[in-house]
């Protein structure tokens, strides 16, 4: 086998994303007479009106979940040069979905048959017939693509942000799922997330309930006055537990819809491309957790089936800060693989750790013990000045604010969109 030639050797490539994920798009290229190199995801060809591809340059056009009227059709792009990837069929989710989820489509369905026929159980039921987290090979590759997809989705929809905000802009904020509405934790973890988003940054959680939801809904709430915050979760209190998941997510609905989506400034969430991220942040979940119900609160969600993914994604994109609230093993776990990302400065500089609650974190787990020295170690010095505990979520605040926002560098908007 040849040896391939050293690194620095090799020509400078153009990775911009070449993806074609809407009608709109893809009518752009067809007047220009071609799809060549690019990728296309997700599209219906059999639904009128349906485009024509006949004088069409497919060269080494990918079509990526892609639905046509016939195999013969098929098989006549495959002929011109074009690869295929179909969905895979009879599954209740997508497998190459193009975009991230929103609220209303993991809820979808509960109106009419409640918990149990919403969208977001209906996949998890489906998860755990066909293996959890060991699933058969035909599902595993299902998962598998939808996944994909969704790590595209959530780089399309973060690359403007960070490219317009700096990745010193999206904080994390993990804590435990078993916190119940209304209680002094989840007041906090809500008045965090609606500082921090009211500070210019983007809020990040693992989607599920507890501290998750309580900082996804200070961020949707982010546009509204701190007075309708604290009303917004008293009536959520009202179904304090996820566990019944009927009243659960009723609540959850009825909140949204007193308090219509806004951004900070009043202007509606979908007037700008940006505006899902200041009424309401991004949540990470994992249907390995789906008896979790979902959380109804965040502006996107990128929903997997691998945790491992999940987990890493959400730690990779928290490059201004984690905020660690008090929880059980799930926390603890990604506090030290937190520190290990940030020991080895695998995904570049990391924001303070904020462990909110000075007593859960140096009598109940004493995390604090072991965390420091260990990033006392790392190769890039001791980094173990970006511990810091405090019980008042205003000084949690101001620390992960405290460092003004380096200018960003412009994202480099996909060809496919220009």
């Amino acid at each position: 086998m040849p040896t391939p030639p050293p690194t620095e050797l090799l020509e400078p490539h153009d990775t911009t994303p070449l993806e074609v994920e809407s009608r709109a798009e893809l009518d752009r290229h067809l007047r220009a007479g071609s799809l060549a190199g690019l990728t296309v995801q997700g599209l219906q060809f059999d639904v009128p009106p349906v485009p024509d591809l006949t004088d069409v340059d497919l060269t080494d056009t990918l079509f990526l979940g892609c639905t046509f009227p016939s195999a013969r059709a098929e098989a006549d792009l495959v002929r011109r040069g074009a690869h295929v990837v179909p969905p895979v069929a009879g599954l209740p989710y997508p497998s190459h979905p193009s975009r991230l989820y929103t609220p209303a489509d993991l809820a979808a369905g509960f109106a009419e048959h409640g918990a149990d026929g919403m969208y977001d159980n209906l996949v998890y039921r489906h998860f755990r017939q066909h293996g959890g987290a060991l699933p058969e090979i035909r599902e595993a590759l299902a998962q598998r693509l939808h996944d994909h997809a969704i790590d595209n989705a959530l780089t399309d929809a973060t690359r403007s942000w960070i490219g317009a905000h700096g990745p010193a802009s999206v904080v994390g904020v993990m804590g435990g799922h078993a916190v119940v509405r209304g209680s002094a934790p989840y007041r906090l973890a809500a008045t965090l997330g609606w500082e921090l988003t009211r500070a210019g940054r983007l809020i990040v959680t693992g989607g599920g309930p507890g501290v998750m939801e309580a900082a996804n809904l200070g961020a949707y709430l982010s546009g509204h006055d701190a007075e309708e915050l604290t009303a917004a979760i008293d009536l959520l209190a009202g179904a304090p537990d996820y566990a019944d998941q009927q009243p659960y997510t009723a609540a959850a609905l009825a909140v949204r819809d007193r308090w219509p989506v806004t951004s900070v400034g009043g202007a509606a969430a979908g007037a700008a491309d940006l505006g899902w991220a200041r009424a309401g942040g991004l949540a990470i979940p994992t249907w390995l957790y789906g008896h979790e119900p979902a959380n109804l609160f965040a502006g996107r969600i990128a929903k997997y089936f691998c945790n491992a993914v999940r987990e890493d994604t959400i730690l990779r994109l928290a490059r201004g800060g984690i905020v660690f609230a008090p929880g059980r093993a799930g926390t603890v776990q990604e506090v030290f693989q937190a520190a290990t990302k940030t020991f080895y400065g695998t995904d570049g500089a990391s924001g303070p750790y904020i462990f909110l609650d000075r007593t859960f974190w140096t009598e109940v787990l004493p995390v604090e013990s072991v965390l420091a020295p260990l990033l006392a170690l790392s190769p890039a010095g001791d980094l173990s000045p970006l511990i810091r505990l405090t019980d008042d979520v205003h000084e949690a605040v101001a620390l992960l604010t405290a460092t003004a926002l380096p200018p960003a560098v412009p994202a480099v908007p996909a060809r496919s969109r220009s």
